[in-house]
């Protein structure tokens, strides 16, 4: 698995990402941006993925090797 910070090209990885994180937002982790542009969970992660401010394990693409 590789460790990744850009936005992924794949929707069903970007919803993934976001939702897991949305999560622990709403679970009372603060939020990675300075100023959120919305107060609502969602919102916020889909900027952090954006800014590319998370992290995730992603598995290789097609035409990718795995280390």
């Amino acid at each position: 698995m590789t460790v990744r910070n850009e936005a992924p090209e794949s929707q069903f990885v970007y919803v993934i990402v976001a939702s897991r994180r949305a999560r622990q937002l709403m679970a009372g982790a603060p939020p990675l941006v300075d100023n959120p542009q919305s107060r609502q969970a969602t919102r916020v992660a889909e900027q952090e993925l954006q800014d590319g401010l998370l992290q995730y394990d992603a598995p290789p693409g097609p035409g990718e090797e795995e280390e």
